[in-house]
């Protein structure tokens, strides 16, 4: 009779409130954006804590573009699920659109996410 152990299992990584945003955005980007800048500063008022995020995406090709577009129109009221933060302000701040040689969109946002006590 053999005696086998398992070995240890890798311990499992938590995503980070970061990781669930971009996670959110590539969602709500129809899979066609790429993150390519995510930057994130703690926030806080007298009454609330959280995070404010900057995302550049890019959308390169028709397709993209198209879903980009639909980012750009749907993001200022998406309700997002993301566990522990409410997402309270999200916008569009600037979009570059270029054709040639390719089609390509850039789309720069932010996103103010409070801690959900």
């Amino acid at each position: 009779m053999s005696c086998e152990t398992k070995p240890p299992r890798p311990p499992r990584s938590r995503r980070s409130s970061s990781d669930r945003v971009r996670q959110a955005i590539t969602v709500l980007a129809e899979h066609q954006g790429q993150v390519i800048t995510h930057t994130e500063k703690a926030w806080a008022s007298i009454t609330f804590a959280g995070t404010r995020h900057s995302i550049a995406l890019l959308f390169a090709g028709e397709e993209a573009v198209e879903a980009g577009e639909r980012f750009v129109a749907t993001l200022p009221d998406h309700e997002f699920a993301i566990p522990g933060q409410l997402v309270a302000d999200a916008g569009v701040v600037e979009v570059e659109h270029r054709l040639s040689p390719n089609p390509r969109m850039v789309v720069q946002c932010d996103l103010l996410l409070l801690e959900d006590a």
